[in-house]
């Protein structure tokens, strides 16, 4: 019996995908066995296991299977870069940072012509940057700072057309600041700075039309800087480079006629006429001193030495203060106070530029894919550029502020996400809600639109948005919050009168008018906000800070989350008897069944009881008040009480039509 062309391509096929995946497999344990040697960390990874299953740790895939993505920043490896990093072909996104990984970067890195994102930085790698790194054509962010690579920038970093950020600095790298970088059309930040760099700048670069942060602070550079470059303002840094010198930057000496600072002028060679100049090295090699014995005399291999002797000094300095400037940062580090000012902006190369001249908050900036460019997004649907601005977060400022999602600050989980207390620069204190990419829309544009929602929501019972991340090569989104202290209302609940937290009387009053207060506000249409249900509404969402104020948390969330996620997390509600009876029959939300569950929360507040049973509706309904918490029995006014339970009851009502409005509830119980 023959094969049909289809089958033996099917076959084909098949066998090629798994040869695929066994290839993969096979390097991503050779790469554990490299990166972390006494297995102390990726215990997750098993040769039994399917790297794309969910149990590699760090570890995302594709919808083929391939994997695409390995993100391991801050979790302690102390091995090195295995070369079998070069076979995992389909990778996008590598993210080794914050760790105490040692040796080179191997040259099979060059092999991950489909990396976008290679973050290397604060780690113990030293070695000679790999010129293999120029093959990596689609890289958009290489950072390598805050390491031990010595030797030159490599001349084929030139050729990654597609680079948006090239950070070098705090190593210990000598030679002369390439030319060809001017060839990155994209680059917007280069950041070499707390090097051992000489020469002079290349004006090639300094024409980079892109450029906006260009820092080269702590080097042993000279010659007359480029004009061009008083463009960038407060975004061009040169201090202690002592040879620099040029016309329209207000801490630079004028330049003499031979283009140097006129008091860092190198003293001419014996008989005046060949004088040594830095300004005639090329703007992309290493500097060689050596003279051969045809052309040297021995004054100029003496004037040859006192220049020598002079370069060695000047290095020594900078590499002193190098050395202790990295030392001060790794103590920082240490502290996980992420202080220092690294940028990791990733952004479409179209609208790049206007993208990063505003930063609202006290972050850097968003951290986005190449080909969803969110200013360019939000202002097709109508969105403000600056405020989508002030809402955008770095995914980098984010870990900092979680220590790296540290367990010891973990809050609280869900089937979808975690939420993590964290510390911004700025010292606010915060909640971080991680959430997986899979349970966000897929679709850039209906993310976008629920983003705008969320932004536009702003009421005093209502937890505030601080920001939002979203990272492709993450495979996650975050949302930053507010941090609310004490817990939710949930945890002052079941309590006995001897634990201290029980409610008085007058709270529990002032808790349930702000959540009539907080869930009107999303039911009222305004300018600029739409009417919105919350779907969620339960004692674990209402948090409860220091002034004992409730304020609802996940407002508006579901418009990011898809409708499984969503779904999925009915249960707790049902279980806990907050979905309206309406809900299993239309399968739809509406604002009378964010009512339902306000009568739920009510019925919980006066009873004291985390749970809600049918009978206390019954017993209510009767006009009777056994019902309420006999912690506080005796200590609460009965008319006031009556009122609350007459609108818990209302609220509950079988029928949502028979159910009063948020407003009218509002009205009732606030005269």
């Amino acid at each position: 019996m023959g094969f049909s062309p289809s089958l033996l391509l099917y076959s084909f096929l098949l066998t090629f995908s798994f040869a695929n995946s066994v290839s993969e497999l096979t390097a991503l344990m050779d790469l554990k066995a490299s990166l972390d040697p006494e297995n102390l960390h990726l215990g997750s990874w098993v040769f039994r296991d399917d790297p794309c299953g969910g149990r590699f740790e760090g570890v995302a895939c594709n919808e083929k299977g391939q994997v695409t993505n390995i993100s391991l920043q801050g979790k302690g490896l102390a091995g090195k870069l295995s070369p079998e990093i070069g076979r995992l072909k389909y990778l996008t996104g590598l993210y080794l940072h914050y760790n105490s990984l040692y040796g080179e970067i191997p040259k099979e890195i060059g092999d991950l012509t489909e990396l976008s994102d290679l973050y290397l930085n604060v780690n113990n790698l030293s070695g000679e940057i790999p010129p293999e790194l120029g093959n990596m054509e689609n890289l958009q962010v290489l950072q390598l700072c805050y390491n031990h690579f010595t030797g030159s920038v490599p001349t084929q970093l030139g050729s990654l057309k597609k680079l948006n950020v090239l950070a070098l600095q705090s190593n210990l790298l000598t030679g002369a600041v390439p030319a060809s970088l001017g060839d990155l059309v994209v680059l917007m930040r280069l950041d070499l700075s707390f090097n051992r760099l000489f020469g002079s700048i290349p004006t090639k670069l300094a024409d980079a039309p892109m450029l906006e942060v260009f820092d080269i602070r702590n080097n042993s550079l000279s010659g007359n800087v480029p004009l061009a470059l008083k463009r960038l303002v407060d975004g061009f840094r040169y201090e202690n480079n002592p040879g620099l010198c040029g016309t329209g930057f207000s801490s630079l000496r004028s330049c003499d006629e031979s283009g140097y600072s006129s008091s860092n002028r190198p003293e001419p060679y014996a008989g005046g006429a060949t004088g040594f100049s830095t300004k005639n090295i090329p703007e992309s090699a290493d500097l060689n001193l050596n003279c051969s014995q045809s052309s040297c005399s021995k004054a100029s291999t003496n004037s040859h030495a006192s220049v020598v002797v002079g370069l060695v000094v000047v290095a020594v300095f900078v590499s002193a203060a190098s050395i202790l400037s990295f030392s001060l940062y790794r103590r920082r580090k240490q502290k996980l106070s992420c202080t220092f000012d690294i940028s990791d902006i990733h952004l479409s190369a179209d609208n790049a530029k206007d993208s990063y001249k505003k930063n609202g908050s006290p972050l850097a900036s968003l951290e986005y894919s190449s080909g969803w460019d969110p200013m360019a997004e939000g202002r097709r649907f109508g969105f403000s550029h600056e405020d989508m601005q002030n809402f955008r977060f770095n995914l980098q400022e984010v870990e900092c502020a979680t220590q790296y999602f540290s367990d010891k600050n973990l809050l609280g989980k869900s089937n979808y996400s975690m939420t993590y207390k964290g510390k911004l620069r700025d010292g606010s204190v915060v909640a971080v809600k991680r959430i997986t990419k899979t349970s966000c829309k897929s679709e850039e544009a209906e993310f976008l639109k629920g983003l705008n929602v969320l932004t536009s929501l702003i009421n005093e019972n209502l937890v505030r948005l601080r920001g939002f991340c979203f990272s492709r090569g993450r495979g996650e989104c975050f949302l930053v919050y507010d941090f609310v202290p004490n817990g939710s209302l949930f945890q002052y609940l079941d309590l006995e009168e001897v634990d201290g937290r029980v409610l008085e009387w007058s709270t529990r009053v002032s808790i349930i008018n702000g959540i009539a207060k907080g869930i009107e506000y999303l039911h009222r249409c305004k300018v600029n906000k739409p009417s919105l249900v919350h779907q969620n509404i339960s004692a674990k969402n209402v948090l409860i800070d220091q002034q004992v104020k409730p304020l609802l948390s996940d407002s508006g969330l579901h418009k990011l989350l898809t409708s499984d996620t969503i779904y999925s997390s009915l249960k707790a509600s049902a279980a806990m008897g907050y979905l309206a009876p309406e809900y299993t029959t239309t399968g739809r939300f509406t604002e009378k069944s964010d009512v339902y569950a306000f009568g739920v929360l009510v019925f919980q507040i006066l009873s004291g009881k985390r749970k809600y049973e049918i009978s206390t509706r019954a017993v209510a309904e009767s006009g009777n008040l056994e019902f309420v918490d006999t912690n506080i029995y005796g200590k609460f006014y009965i008319p006031e009480a009556k009122l609350l339970a007459k609108v818990a009851v209302s609220c509950t009502n079988e029928l949502p039509e028979d159910r009063p409005s948020m407003e009218a509830i509002v009205q009732d119980i606030s005269n």
